[in-house]
């Protein structure tokens, strides 16, 4: 039976509803902290938490004591975490039911990572890799190799959901079944086409 690999952001997680929350914190508008919020490379590769927000601290002309680096932080990590996709943890709980081996993949930096593998959901994963461990990042093609690793699995026998072109893209290079996610709905009705029983 083939690995189901997840991406976590905006398939998993919704986008991030605390973004407004955060950007009253700091007292801009919704329109400059997005400018400054989306720019995570160097952070979903390993960068710490302090360096993110100094970052975006300096983007928006503030400074950020250590208290408040936290409280962002914890807002953050908040955001992603505590309001999951139901339809797509449903999918993942039915896949897991089914005894298919299931992974994650994620973009993310580690403070997040230590959060996310105690939630309620993580616990159908056999793997979770998440890149700020890793120091590289989807859709480097060194990531693609160390998931391989993890798993012990053939491109071949990676299935990959993730809802960003750039990253499907760099799976398929990788020769993983890359899919590009849509709905958690249109997913289960694919994997249904492919292993029977899956539920409505």
């Amino acid at each position: 039976m083939r690995w189901i690999v997840f991406d976590f952001g905006e398939v998993i997680s919704q986008r991030n509803p605390a973004r407004p929350a955060m950007a009253a914190k700091l007292g801009v508008t919704m329109e400059v902290f997005e400018t400054a919020y989306w720019d995570r490379d160097a952070y979903d590769r390993g960068g710490s938490d302090a360096e993110y927000w100094g970052r975006i601290a300096a983007a928006l002309g503030l400074t950020l004591d250590e208290a408040l680096v936290f409280e962002l932080t914890a807002m953050d990590n908040a955001g992603w975490l505590d309001d999951p996709v139901v339809e797509t943890v449903a999918l993942i709980e039915d896949l897991a039911a089914l005894d298919v081996p299931l992974a994650l993949l994620s973009n993310a930096p580690s403070t997040f990572a230590r959060m996310a593998e105690k939630m309620p959901w993580a616990r159908h994963f056999r793997h979770l890799v998440f890149s700020g461990d890793l120091g590289c990042a989807k859709p480097d093609a060194e990531i693609w190799r160390q998931v391989e690793s993890a798993l012990g699995a053939s491109p071949a026998d990676l299935v990959f959901y993730d809802d960003r072109q750039s990253n499907v893209d760099g799976a398929l290079a990788a020769g993983w079944d890359a899919r590009l996610w849509t709905s958690a709905l249109a997913a289960r009705t694919e994997l249904r086409a492919e292993l029977g029983d899956l539920g409505p």
